[in-house]
C-alpha cells in the first residue's frame, strides 16, 4: 500500500520546479493530484506528462474568486480535497531604499495573502467534509532571518511561519495539520532568476552568485525539488498526524532550530 493511496491533492504553482517535484511524488504515493498554476497551458503540459492521475487547472491565488474555483474544481473532480501544498510565490530583490509599493504589494498579495486565503478555502472543505486533513505551507530559510537585499520576500516568508504556526493551533481541532516546509536553495529557473538580480545588483557575472551561495550550503550543494518531496510525502501522510504548526528546514545544513 502506498502512503497517499486514495487522496486528492492540489499543488499550487505546480507547473514546474518544486510544485511540479511535488505532484510527481504525490502521484507516485497514490494520490491523485491537482496541478493548479496560472499558466494554464503549462499547467496542462506538466498533468499530460504526469498521466492519469495529474488534471490541469487554472489558478491565480490572488484572486479569490479563482481561488474558491480551484477548490470547487478539485472536488468536482476528485470528490473531496485531503491535502493541500500552497507553493506558489514570488521574489524580487531591491536595496532597502529602492524597494517600490508596487514590488510589496504584489509579493504580499501572492505569498502571504495568496497563501492565507488558500489554506483558508481549504480548511472550509476539509471542515465540511469532516475527515480533516494535511495543509503544507512552502516557506524559506529566508523566512529564519534578514538578508541585505531580499527584506520584502524575507518578511513574506516570515509571515508564512508565523500563519503555519496561529492556523495550525487553530485547525487541528478539526484534524486538520498545518505544517511548513523551509528550503534552503533549490536549482532551477527560480535561482536562474535570482542569480541574474543579484548579477545586476552586486556587480556580479552571470552565475558568480550561485556559486558562491553553493560553496556555503554545508551539504556542498543546491537542492533540488527531489531533496524537499520526502518531507512533503510525510507532512501529508498519516506519519505527521501528531505534528502540528511547525516548519521544518530542509536546506542542507544552513538553518538550525
Amino acid at each position: 500500500m502506498k502512503r497517499l493511496d486514495g487522496k486528492s491533492a492540489l499543488v499550487t504553482g505546480s507547473a514546474r520546479g518544486i510544485g511540479r517535484g511535488f505532484a510527481e511524488a504525490y502521484i507516485a504515493e497514490g494520490a491523485t493530484v491537482a496541478i493548479a498554476d496560472v499558466n494554464i497551458a503549462a499547467a496542462r503540459a506538466t498533468a499530460r506528462e504526469l498521466g492519469d492521475a495529474a488534471y490541469a487547472m487554472q489558478m491565480d491565488v490572488t484572486d479569490q474568486g479563482s481561488i474558491d474555483a480551484a477548490i470547487a474544481a478539485v472536488v468536482d473532480h476528485a470528490g473531496k480535497l485531503d491535502i493541500l501544498i500552497n507553493n506558489a510565490a514570488l521574489f524580487d530583490a531591491a536595496e532597502t531604499v529602492d524597494i517600490t509599493r508596487a514590488s510589496f504589494d504584489r509579493l504580499y498579495a501572492v505569498n502571504v495573502a495568496g497563501t492565507l486565503f488558500t489554506m483558508q478555502a481549504a480548511a472550509r472543505q476539509m471542515i465540511a467534509q469532516g475527515h480533516g486533513g494535511k495543509i503544507i505551507n512552502m516557506a524559506s530559510q529566508a523566512g529564519r532571518r534578514g538578508e541585505p537585499l531580499v527584506l520584502v520576500y524575507c518578511s513574506t516568508k516570515a509571515a508564512v511561519i508565523s500563519m503555519t504556526q496561529s492556523a495550525g493551533l487553530n485547525l487541528i481541532k478539526h484534524g486538520i495539520n498545518v505544517n511548513a516546509i523551509a528550503p534552503g536553495v533549490v536549482d532551477g529557473d527560480h535561482w536562474d532568476h535570482v542569480d541574474s538580480m543579484f548579477a545586476k545588483l552586486e556587480g556580479k557575472a552571470p552565475g558568480q552568485k550561485k556559486a558562491e551561495v553553493a560553496a556555503g550550503v554545508p551539504a556542498g550543494r543546491f537542492a533540488v525539488p527531489a531533496d524537499l518531496t520526502g518531507m512533503a510525502v510525510f507532512l501529508a501522510s498519516p506519519d505527521s498526524d501528531y505534528v502540528v504548526s511547525q516548519t521544518y528546514n530542509v536546506d542542507g545544513g544552513q538553518w538550525m532550530s
